[in-house]
Order: structure tokens, then C-alpha cells, then sequence
């Protein structure tokens, strides 16, 4: 039976049926992956990676443009707020300025409107001494006159008449009733 066994073994194949030894197969899966994977490292690969690399300087490009954009963002704040500082420094001067104009506006427009006041005063003081002296002169007059009838009727007698003394002094002279 020890012949038997031999031909039964060489007409299933012929040898042994080990799986770590490669056959012709293995080599030719191998061969045909190196073939795919030369043709893959070709014509694939360095398309994708010229377009990743574009991206990322892409990416960096604009990362520059942010920093850029923010520092120049953050020196034209630092430059308004400095404006704005300046202005409003300018802003109140000009209004102290302006408080100072017209208080001395007012104060002159005062000055002036007490020197009219004075004056209207002085000039009303003058024209009432003026009517004043006026009237107390006619009073005078008329004291005289109605000091005479108001005698006369009393005494019953009348006493406007005048001397030739009188008319030079322009007084009356008074009559007595003996």
C-alpha cells in the first residue's frame, strides 16, 4: 500500500499543501499590487498632494492677511482712540473758551446795561430836580398868593396891596387893622 499512496499524492497535485511556502500565485497578486501601487504613486498622488499643498499655503496665506488685519485693526483703534482723546481735550477747551466768551459777553453787555441804567437814572434825576424846582418855585407862588387870599378872607380885609417898598422888593405888604 506504500505505492498506492504515492500515486494518489501525485495525482491530487503533486506536493505537499503548505500555505507558508508561496506558490506561483502569491507572485503574481504581488507583482500585480507593485503595478497598482507604481500607478497610484504616479498619476494620484502627486495631483492630491500639489492641491493639499496649495491649501495649506492657502491656509497660512490667510492666516497672515488675520494677523496682519488684526494688528492693523488693533494700531487703527490705538489711533482713533488717541484722535478721539485729542478731540475731546480740543472739544473742551473750545467750550471753556466759549463759557469764557460769553460770561465776559455778559459781563460786558451788564456793564454796559448799568452805565445805560446809570445814565437814564442821572438823566430822570436831573429832569425830576428840574420839575421839582420848577414846581416848588410855582408853589411858591402860589403859596404867596393863596397866603394873601386865605388872610384876606380872614381878616376881611384886603391885604395884597403894595407899597412903593413892596413893588421895588416885589413882596406884599401886609395891612393891619387898627
Amino acid at each position: 500500500m506504500g505505492q498506492v499512496s504515492v500515486s494518489v499524492l501525485a495525482a491530487e497535485g503533486g506536493g505537499s499543501n503548505n500555505f507558508l511556502i508561496p506558490n506561483g500565485t502569491f507572485f503574481v497578486v504581488l507583482i500585480i499590487f507593485l503595478i497598482v501601487l507604481g500607478v497610484i504613486g504616479t498619476f494620484v498622488v502627486p495631483p492630491i498632494s500639489r492641491v493639499l499643498g496649495e491649501r495649506d499655503a492657502m491656509v497660512r496665506a490667510t492666516a497672515e492677511n488675520n494677523r496682519r488685519s488684526a494688528e492693523q485693526f488693533a494700531a487703527a483703534q490705538s489711533d482713533y482712540q488717541k484722535a478721539m482723546a485729542v478731540a475731546r481735550k480740543e472739544a473742551g477747551g473750545i467750550r471753556e473758551q466759549a463759557r469764557a466768551d460769553g460770561r465776559k459777553i455778559v459781563d460786558d453787555m451788564r456793564g454796559r446795561a448799568s452805565e445805560e441804567s446809570a445814565a437814564a437814572l442821572q438823566r430822570a434825576a436831573e429832569q425830576l430836580k428840574a420839575q421839582a424846582d420848577g414846581i416848588a418855585a410855582e408853589l411858591r407862588s402860589s403859596v404867596e398868593s393863596l397866603g394873601t387870599a386865605l388872610a384876606s378872607r380872614v381878616l376881611g380885609v384886603d391885604v395884597t396891596r403894595k407899597t412903593p417898598q413892596a413893588k421895588t422888593t416885589g413882596q406884599p405888604t401886609t395891612v393891619s387893622r387898627r
